[in-house]
């Protein structure tokens, strides 16, 4: 059996490398033999537990994008070079997202079969992203991407190509399947979000919605970020926080903020960020916690509207704010929503997830 050698940028707690712990989780239990690279130090991340032997490549990032980009090119190359042991190895290549691009031009100089999971669409600036792309047409074998929609925008049309579809870990799935959605916790309307500390992802535009709604006192917001309290603190130093808003920095347990909310919002601004699937909307949905969601992308694989909750644009602040308003005052329609929710989670098993990725194995 062959060794899959994995790949990835970085390790944080963000959906990429959660889904990729995943992965290897699967292959480890139908005993294949894995090790993993990983850019940077010792961060931690979902990565860190990761079922296989850990070996590190520099990787730094900077406040001046410049530098970023200059530690981004130079890790490549050492990741290049280190790879060159593999030469005389019976191994694949695992390459998660498009960034890793060293390793997979280490696979197509020594003959080594390349798995690309592409996870993303939007990549800046535009020239890297066309380099990435022309490195996945002369370097890989076999691609994955995480949505119909993805697969659709960044096609390549002469590697064999899939769609598997993100899923949760087992112990998320069955804390969701035990849980009573609850509309209203302790009293409190709960409006959740869960991202990344990037301004693309809508964190703006959460705080405007929960300043919007400020009067209303058994409505909350709670955003739960995967940054450093020292993060926060500098993303937020000229903003004033509406007193309904909860700021949790470096979650590493979501379940509980799932079993609190009331609504998830997702609000991902597509004119600089199209989301390419949403896994913290799939995680929500198997809570039964309606979703409001951008109206592109991977969330409409996810979302119909009123069905599992609403399409908005990011943008809509003033519409989003209305349409709390609404769900907070008609829990009926809450409960309706969070039925089908729970619905639509079931579609995304674990079990499908992982037969279908060692099916890609199994055919290189």
């Amino acid at each position: 059996m062959k060794k899959i050698i994995f790949f990835h940028l970085l390790n944080d707690y963000s959906g990429s490398p959660k889904v990729l712990l995943q992965v290897i989780e699967a292959v480890a239990k139908k005993g294949f033999e894995a090790e993993i690279y990983l850019g940077g130090g010792a961060e931690g991340g979902f990565l860190s537990s990761a079922p296989c032997v850990q070996k590190r490549y520099f990787y730094k990032r900077f406040e001046n994008k410049y530098l970023t980009l200059l530690s981004y090119s130079l890790s490549q190359l050492i990741l290049f070079i280190k790879l060159l042991r593999y030469r005389h190895a019976s191994v694949i290549f695992y390459v998660n997202t498009l960034l890793p691009f060293g390793a997979a031009l280490a696979g197509r100089v020594l003959g080594i079969p390349v798995i690309y999971h592409i996870h993303e669409t939007s990549i800046r600036p535009r020239p890297l992203k066309l380099f990435l792309r022309w490195m996945v047409e002369r370097c890989s074998s076999k691609n994955i991407f995480v949505s119909h929609f993805l697969a659709s925008a960044e096609s390549f049309t002469n590697i064999e190509s899939r769609v598997i579809y993100n899923s949760i870990p087992q112990d998320m799935v069955s804390s969701g399947a035990s849980h009573v959605y609850p509309y209203a916790s302790g009293n409190k309307f709960n409006v959740l979000m869960i991202c990344s500390l990037k301004t693309y992802k809508g964190v703006n535009e959460f705080v405007r919605v929960a300043d919007l709604l400020s009067g209303q006192q058994d409505i909350e917001f709670n955003l739960v970020l995967g940054a450093s309290d020292s993060e926060v603190d500098d993303f937020f130093s000229s903003v004033t926080l509406p007193d309904n808003l909860t700021i949790i920095s470096r979650c590493k347990d979501v379940i509980p903020y799932y079993q609190r909310a009331s609504v998830l919002l997702s609000l991902s601004k597509p004119e600089e960020w199209v989301e390419t699937f949403g896994l913290t909307i799939l995680e929500a949905l198997s809570f039964g916690v309606p979703c409001i969601v951008p109206p592109v992308g991977g969330p409409v694989e996810l979302v119909s509207e009123d069905k599992e909750g609403y399409l908005i644009d990011s943008n809509r602040v003033e519409d989003i704010a209305a349409k709390l308003a609404f769900l907070h005052k008609n829990p009926e329609v809450c409960f309706r929503l969070s039925g089908a929710a729970r619905v639509k989670s079931l579609s995304f098993s674990v079990d499908n997830f992982e037969s279908d990725v060692i099916e890609v194995f199994n055919g290189v």
